[in-house]
C-alpha cells in the first residue's frame, strides 16, 4: 500500500501516515452529533467498539494518546501520589511532564530490559505514605507501555504482563497500558488485544500510528473510571464537537488495518537484517514489530540522518549514535529497496 504524495522514503514514524482514499469516503461520509454533548453516533461506535474489544466496560475518545494517558493519569491518581514507570517510557520522555504539571504527581522509573520492566523491579519502586513517617509518595498506579517505543517497538510478553498487572492489584496501585502500538504487539505475538489487557484497569490506544487515521486515541476501562477521565477530558480543552469525522477515520482503521501491521513488522525485519549485514549496530533482539534501532559512531546520527536525506530517505535521531526507522501503511517493498541502498551508500 502506498496511496501517499510525494517521492520521498519517509521512516520517521508511523505518525506520518494520511489518510488513505477509502479512509477520506468514510471521513466524509460520516454520521456526527455532538460530542461534548454525547450525541455523536459514530463516536459513541467507535468507543464502545474498542471497549469491546478490549474486553473493558466504557471508551473515550480523545485528541492524542498523550492526551489519552494524561486523563488516565489524572483520573486514577491523586496529587501527591506517585506513578511507576519505565525509565524510557513515552509518559515519561515524550510527554512533557504532564503526569506532573495536569496530575500533580511525582515518577518512580525502572529501567527495563529493551524497554520491558522486570515485574520484581516494579514492585521494589512501588512506595507508599503509609508507614513512611510521612516522607514517600503515595505509589497508586503502574504505567506498562506495550510496544515499547524506546526499547526498539518491543512486546512484553503476557507472562509479564500478567504479573506486573499482580503486582500491581496487591499493592494497592491502579494498572495502565499505553497501549499507543498495541496493536502491533497483538499482531506480533499472536494474541487478542482483549487477552493482552485482560488484568489492567484502563489502555490507551492510539489511532494515528500503525492504524493510519489521522487523528485520535481512545482510553478504556470502567464505566466508573471513564466518567471521571471524561470530566478531566473537558477541563484539558479535550471537549470536540462533530469529532464523528475523526471517529469514522479510527473505525475504518479498524475494519481494514490491524491485519496488515503484520507487512509493517516484515519490512522492517528486512530492514534491519540488511542494514546489519552491512555492519551497523542493530539489536535484532529489538526488532519485534515495525521499529529498527540503528547505532552509528558517537556524535554521528546527526550527519547520517543528512546523508540518508539526501538521497531522499528520512528518519529521526534518537541520539546522538543511534537514529530510529519505522515503517507503515505507505512504505512498500521498493521503498525498503530503496532506503537499503541508502543506507549502504552513506557507509
Amino acid at each position: 500500500m502506498r496511496e501517499y504524495p510525494g517521492g520521498r522514503v519517509d521512516l520517521r514514524s508511523d505518525t506520518v501516515t494520511q489518510p488513505t482514499a477509502g479512509m477520506r469516503e468514510a471521513m466524509t461520509t460520516a454520521i456526527v452529533g455532538d460530542d461534548v454533548l454525547g450525541d455523536d453516533p459514530t463516536v459513541i461506535q467507535l468507543q464502545d467498539r474498542l471497549a469491546d474489544m478490549l474486553g473493558k466496560e466504557s471508551g473515550l475518545f480523545v485528541t492524542s494518546g498523550t492526551m489519552c494517558n494524561a486523563t488516565a493519569i489524572r483520573a486514577q491518581t491523586e496529587p501527591g501520589d506517585e506513578i511507576i514507570t519505565e525509565a524510557h517510557s513515552h509518559i515519561y520522555i515524550y510527554e512533557g511532564g504532564g503526569f506532573a504539571a495536569l496530575s500533580g504527581v511525582s515518577v518512580a522509573l525502572v529501567e527495563g530490559l529493551n524497554g520491558i520492566m522486570n515485574p520484581e523491579d516494579v514492585k521494589s519502586a512501588i512506595r507508599k505514605g503509609d508507614g513512611s513517617l510521612g516522607h514517600f509518595p503515595n505509589g497508586s498506579m503502574v504505567c506498562v507501555e506495550n510496544t515499547a517505543n524506546r526499547g526498539g517497538g518491543t512486546c512484553y510478553p503476557l507472562e509479564t504482563m500478567d504479573e506486573i498487572a499482580r503486582v500491581s492489584t496487591e499493592n494497592n496501585c491502579t494498572s495502565h497500558i499505553d497501549g499507543a502500538r498495541i496493536f502491533n504487539a497483538s499482531v506480533a505475538m499472536g494474541v487478542e488485544v482483549a487477552r493482552i489487557a485482560e488484568h489492567y484497569d484502563s489502555v490507551s490506544i492510539c489511532l494515528s500510528k500503525g492504524l493510519g487515521a489521522p487523528v485520535g486515541s481512545v482510553l478504556v476501562g470502567s464505566s466508573q473510571m471513564i466518567d471521571r477521565a471524561y470530566r478531566w477530558r473537558k477541563m484539558f480543552g479535550g471537549g470536540m464537537r462533530q469529532s464523528g469525522i475523526l471517529a469514522a477515520a479510527g473505525l475504518y482503521a479498524l475494519d481494514n488495518n490491524i491485519e496488515r501491521l503484520r507487512d509493517d513488522h516484515y519490512r522492517a525485519r528486512r530492514l534491519a537484517e540488511a542494514v546489519s549485514e552491512m555492519g551497523y549496530n542493530v539489536d535484532m533482539d529489538q526488532v519485534q514489530t515495525n521499529m529498527v534501532y540503528i547505532g552509528c559512531e558517537k556524535g554521528s546520527a546527526e550527519g547520517m540522518v543528512s546523508k540518508l536525506s539526501d538521497q531522499g530517505v528520512d528518519t529521526l535521531t534518537i541520539d546522538d549514535s543511534s537514529i530510529r526507522a519505522v515503517t507503515h501503511l505507505h512504505i512498500t517493498d521498493e521503498d525498503v529497496d530503496r532506503a537499503i541502498e541508502a543506507f549502504a551508500a552513506s557507509r
